[in-house]
């Protein structure tokens, strides 16, 4: 039998067991001492979250395909195993072979929204790594930082040795090779760092130091010095090379030749995404003006469709799964959509395989996918109008016209669905009370559409409308990343705008409201523009006991308001502060292929109200030509 690290009378008394015990169908085992490199991959979320990461899968198969490489995973214990860690004084420890995480060369944790900060401490404070890379001596674990919250990593900077800025696919090659070559000739850990921040698209936070202003703001990102005659000493072929003033992400070009993870781990248990994912495309080409991913995912690069056949069949051949989902921002941009939905529904549905569509564009062409794959009856359409007035939505770039909304909707209905669910923001910038309650005056039209296009003898009961608000972020690399936050007041303002306007509509039992937490999106706010002083602050919501913030009944807003008060930091500061056109933000060292200027151009449209077309419509200049790649080159 397997050897598991917790004893069986712990697994017996802890939720969901097989969370802890690794052993899953296409999980990777290599005989110790046959590789160079040991590498534990994290996502710092529970198993069934992790479990559904594409990013940790893809990184995961590409580095055990080196032989000199042993990448195995873990996830972040939920409370009721951490307590019996912390209790027991029991380290965390790895999935494949329940290896304690302090004795790998790196732990690799994946950045993915700004409330997983408490649970990366949790996870290198329970591998028994000291907290602060600054702390950390000779053959303590290298720890790394990747994913999309790396594009300002700056409150947690101090927390990693390295945070990698960008596609997994590009620069990991060279970092695992930079490190054998100067562990061979005799280097410390300390030289491999200096080197390592050379490479494209790795950041070294200690060989970077802010400076500050009077009033709190960036004064200065400056690279500091360092000892290059101790560093050139190493008998290294290489000369000791230059740190970056600005660290460049890195993106995948050809996206055809990537790796990717035909043989994925299969979880004991049901994950969120329980099913084959198939990337079709990054990026968008879009250009709402409120999506970071929008922007930093730039430029929109396609998969070729032959290529996603062949990985489709491959992968269903592998897992054993029998549902297939299309992974993109914007699934309807896909070019070949058209003939990648014929082949699954063809050629693969005839062994029993479905495809589950993310939200679509409501167009003709959509809707008629949309009952080829689920059928009409206890199916519900998704719209995404992110706001109620045509004014908001050309503030946000949304490219989405009252007409178009409408129509759609006529569409669906006609064609027998009778549940939408609508998603919008609040608190976008320039935002007003009337703009909010045009939202419950949006829900109301599309169910007197219902019931205006559907006769009475054709429906299939009443009408169903389900709206949901959630809270506006302004994100670095965005247009709004000039904006104030909405304070938690205004957001609930807001929705009580909705609610109050809702109850007044002719159709108001035909529409459900939802909204999210307005103190969890102050705190998610203030991280997200936040800068390498708030490490005081996330440290000490740490210790006071506070994991899984992203979860609600987990955060305690009090502890990260007494932690900003006692590290002598305004929430306000970060959150509803205006900023100026030149203001230095924290971010400003990472170069991801956008031209501050274009940020700034759009910011102003948003101000006027002008909408921008999409990439395939009219290049915006936005920088990312300079990739070399993707939409951008299309007409080259």
């Amino acid at each position: 039998m397997r050897k598991t690290f917790l004893s069986d009378k712990i697994l017996r008394h802890i939720e969901a067991p097989a969370r802890y015990i690794g052993g899953e169908w296409g999980s990777v085992v290599k005989p110790e001492g046959s590789y160079d490199i040991h590498f534990c991959m994290c996502f710092p979320d529970v198993y069934e979250i992790g479990m559904s990461h594409l990013g940790i899968q893809i990184l995961y198969g590409m580095f055990n395909e080196r032989a000199d490489v042993y990448c195995e995973r873990v996830y972040s214990p939920w409370p009721d195993l951490d307590a019996v860690m912390r209790e027991e004084g029991i380290p965390l420890f790895s999935l494949e072979t329940q290896t304690p995480i302090r004795e790998f060369d790196f732990l690799g944790i994946t950045i993915q929204y700004e409330m997983c900060y408490t649970n990366i401490l949790q996870v290198i404070d329970l591998s028994g790594i000291p907290l602060r890379a600054a702390d950390r001596k000779e053959g303590d674990t290298i720890v790394i930082g990747g994913g999309p919250c790396t594009v300002n990593a700056e409150p947690i900077a101090d927390f990693f040795d390295i945070i990698y800025v960008g596609e997994g696919e590009i620069s990991y090659d060279a970092l695992f090779d930079l490190y054998k070559a100067v562990k061979a000739a005799g280097g410390t850990r300390r030289e491999f760092l200096r080197r390592a921040g050379a490479i494209e698209g790795i950041y070294i936070p200690s060989l970077y130091e802010p400076g500050y202003n009077s009033d709190g703001t960036i004064a200065s990102l400056d690279v500091l010095p360092d000892s290059a005659d101790l560093l050139d000493s190493l008998a290294l072929d290489e000369p000791l090379p230059a740190v970056p003033e600005r660290v460049k992400r890195v993106v995948v070009t050809d996206f055809d030749k990537a790796f990717y993870p035909t043989k994925p781990v299969v979880p004991f248990i049901r994950a969120t995404q329980d099913r084959v994912m198939l990337e079709i495309q990054r990026g968008c080409i879009r250009g709402c003006r409120f999506c970071q991913a929008g922007m930093i995912y730039r430029p929109n690069r396609e998969k070729n469709v032959e290529t996603l056949k062949r990985t489709a069949l491959e992968m269903i051949k592998n897992t054993g799964d029998d549902e297939i989902s299309l992974v993109s921002l914007s699934t309807s941009d896909y070019g070949e959509l058209s003939e990648l939905v014929e082949f699954i529904l063809g050629d693969l549905k005839k062994n029993g395989i479905e495809l589950s569509l993310p939200s679509l564009r409501i167009d003709a062409f959509s809707l008629d996918l949309m009952k080829q794959v689920k059928g009409v009856n206890n199916s519900s359409l998704t719209f995404a109008p992110e706001a109620g007035s045509q004014r908001m939505r050309d503030v946000i770039n949304k490219g989405l016209t009252r007409e178009d909304i409408m129509g759609g909707a006529e569409m669906a209905f006609k064609s027998g669905w009778n549940k939408v669910k609508l998603y919008f923001m609040l608190g976008l910038p320039m935002e007003t009370d009337e703009d909010a309650a045009a939202i419950s005056e949006l829900g109301d039209d599309i169910a007197m559409l219902y019931y205006d296009t559907v006769p009475k003898d054709q429906r299939q009961g009443r009408c169903h409308i389900t709206m949901s608000t959630s809270f506006f972020v302004p994100k670095p690399f965005t247009p709004f990343q000039w904006a104030p936050q909405a304070t938690e007041e205004i957001f609930l303002h807001r929705s009580r705008v909705v609610a109050d306007t809702l109850k007044e509509r002719l159709n108001q039992r035909s529409i459900t409201y939802n909204w999210h937490h307005a103190a969890t999106t102050v705190i998610e706010g203030a991280l997200a523009r936040g800068d390498r002083r708030q490490s005081k602050v996330i440290e000490a919501v740490y210790k006071s006991g506070e994991i899984f913030s992203a979860w609600g009944e987990y955060f305690d807003v009090e502890k990260w308001k007494k932690a900003f008060e006692d590290t002598g930091l305004s929430l306000d500061f970060y959150t509803t502060r205006p900023r100026e056109k030149d203001e230095i933000f924290p971010w400003d060292l990472i170069d991801c292929g956008l031209d501050k200027r274009f940020l700034w151009r759009e910011w102003e449209n948003a101000l006027e109200g002008k909408v921008t077309p999409n990439c395939r419509e009219q290049c915006s200049g936005c920088g990312s030509y300079g990739y070399g790649g993707g939409v951008c080159h299309e007409r080259s």
